[in-house]
């Protein structure tokens, strides 16, 4: 029996500082794409509900998890009974504390799962906090991991979420412009060495000092590609794969089954 699952990423250019707008505009996406297919997951990019220059403003476009952004997603992803990504700046109880996170909404209309980003460049350590840890989802269809922008281009990030057991990995990008000649190589040699589905859903648009333009890609365990938005638009792409597939590729590559981990100490030095 397949275990198939269908798959959108939304690549979407958000407004910057205007939570409200992007609020609607995702859930309208969450809409017109499960009255257009049955879809089980959809992932929106990074900071998809604020945009990403905010500076001093993050602090005040910050929510906890759960708050308001939260709520209305989770209605709209029991409404049609779907797993639902989107990235949001999360803070704690602490008012001053700011991740640059994921949060995951599953179909019960729950709150699966939030992810902070672990790999923060430039800029960002001065807004936000690095996260410390990688997690999985247990979705009735199988486990899958999620992260985010400049994670993508640290393997030990995918491999971490494979080794816990993760079939599929998503991420929530704002893959600028002039880096991406390196962003279709790198979701799909992160799916390759790990024998896994990559979702990145990478957003359009343009802010201050900042251009964004998609390339938005699902591929497979090996190296197929199931989906892909070239174009700088602002849309989405859609896509049924088998998560069977990851066990009938590692079946027959044996990539994961013959790592060889003491030899890879130097992987967790410090440089």
């Amino acid at each position: 029996m397949p275990r198939e699952i269908t798959v959108a990423l939304v690549q979407m250019a958000p407004t910057l500082a205007n939570p409200e707008a992007n609020l609607r505009k995702m859930g309208d996406f969450v809409e017109k794409i499960c009255t257009e297919q049955r879809t089980d997951l959809i992932v929106f990019p990074e900071l998809s509900y604020t945009g990403a220059e905010l500076g001093l403003r993050a602090t005040d476009l910050a929510e906890r998890v759960p708050g308001h952004a939260t709520n209305y997603l989770a209605k709209r992803a029991n409404e049609f009974n779907c797993h639902v990504i989107f990235g949001m700046v999360i803070k704690e109880k602490v008012e001053s504390i700011l991740y640059n996170g994921v949060v995951c909404l599953g179909p019960e209309g729950d709150l699966v799962a939030d992810y902070r980003k672990v790999h923060l460049l430039g800029e960002e350590r001065q807004v936000y906090r690095n996260g410390f840890r990688f997690i999985t989802v247990e979705a009735e269809w199988g486990r899958f991991g999620m992260l985010i922008g400049a994670d993508l281009a640290f393997p030990e990030a995918c491999r971490s979420l494979t080794l816990d057991g993760a079939e599929l990995v998503t991420i929530s990008a704002n893959w600028e412009e002039q880096q991406m000649n390196a962003w279709h190589p790198m979701l799909v040699s992160r799916a390759v060495e790990n024998s896994i589905f990559v979702a990145g859903a990478n957003r359009v648009g343009a802010e201050p000092t900042m251009r964004f333009v998609g390339g938005s890609m699902l591929v497979g365990p090996a190296a197929d590609v199931y989906a892909v938005l070239d174009e700088a638009i602002e849309g989405y792409v859609v896509a049924t794969i088998d998560l069977d597939d990851v066990r009938s590729v590692r079946e027959d590559r044996q990539l994961i089954q013959y790592r060889e981990p003491l030899a890879y100490r130097a992987v967790v030095r410090k440089y």
